[in-house]
């Protein structure tokens, strides 16, 4: 497993943009695919993107467009590039590390403490 940490949240307007990243401790990061999830409050955490060991990607449909993820294997990070921010519900994003490549939140096994967003109309 490795360690993770986000930063970047924040409020933001609709229609601005934000960046998130995700910085990981340990050897293996490479080995990982690395997602974002989100959670608002009341509702399961959902998938947003991910991003696997040869650069491949997806994204939820929500967000396919609008927001792109990236990693940095040399540096341990992976961040996610958020634009077109819509007013929705708050919410906590997620970052997670996983040996598998799909958008179950079950196939992570490291996750990072999270960090809020909140997009104002």
């Amino acid at each position: 497993q490795v360690q993770l940490v986000e930063s970047g949240g924040g409020l933001v307007q609709a229609g601005g943009s934000l960046r998130l990243s995700c910085a990981a401790s340990g050897r293996t990061f490479s080995r990982y695919t690395m997602g974002w999830f989100r959670q608002a409050p009341g509702k399961e955490r959902e998938f947003v993107a991910i991003i696997r060991t040869g650069g491949s990607t997806d994204y939820a449909a929500s967000v396919k467009g609008r927001f792109t993820i990236s990693r940095d294997n040399a540096k341990n990070t992976v961040s996610l590039q958020m634009n077109s921010l819509q007013p929705e519900a708050p919410a906590v994003y997620y970052c997670a590390a996983g040996p598998v490549s799909g958008s179950s939140p079950s196939g992570y096994n490291s996750w990072g403490q999270g960090t809020q967003v909140t997009v104002s109309s």
